[in-house]
């Protein structure tokens, strides 16, 4: 789905209807970025990374919020899609066929197609069948992080427990949910000891 926030920025998320009964698969490939790999040491540098790739993602699918799509096979082979082949893209919206390597970082671009290799020698398929890869979610973590200490606290903010994804410590449903988990499990242990 489209899950753009911002005008002249392209944000896409994917999603699953609550039957799961959808004629395609819907995965994602996630890709670590470091405050390192931003362009500045702003505290907001992270946000500044997202706009700035969101921003060429919208002009690559067109600057009217159609979602730029990729054969995984031609992004592995580094070449615009011409054509789709056996599997059509579940967007909502609009596509356009692209070259989504052109609105990716060189170091994300090199670590999404190792994935794919990966994936594909594992589960026959995954990058080869007229598998369609669509961009960009640049979304997956919160780009701050609101810092804390060896006990789940708020540095500087006492009975502030900052969790998930939101707080910049997961990266997905499942990561959250642990992460709020073990905070949760350091409040309860702060407010037993009295601390």
């Amino acid at each position: 789905v489209n899950a753009s926030s911002e005008d002249e920025r392209l944000v896409v998320n994917g999603m699953s209807d609550y039957k799961r009964d959808a004629e395609n698969a819907n995965s994602a490939l996630v890709v670590s970025v470091r405050p390192e790999d931003f362009e500045t040491n702003s505290p907001l540098a992270g946000i500044e990374f997202q706009r700035k790739y969101e921003s060429m993602a919208f002009k690559l699918g067109g600057s009217d919020f159609s979602a730029p799509v990729q054969l995984a096979k031609d992004f592995l082979a580094g070449k615009k899609s011409s054509q789709l082949e056996s599997v059509n893209p579940s967007f909502t919206g609009k596509t356009v066929l692209s070259d989504l390597r052109s609105c990716l970082p060189e170091f994300i671009s090199d670590t999404l197609s190792e994935g794919l290799r990966y994936f594909d020698n594992k589960i026959k398929g995954f990058a080869s069948g007229g598998a369609i890869m669509t961009g960009v979610e640049m979304r997956t973590s919160a780009p701050v992080r609101i810092a804390r200490d060896n006990n789940f606290e708020s540095v500087g903010i006492q009975g502030l427990y900052p969790a998930g994804e939101g707080a910049g410590y997961a990266g997905g449903i499942i990561s959250a949910a642990l992460d709020g988990i073990r905070v949760a499990l350091a409040a309860i242990e702060s407010c037993n000891t009295g601390h």
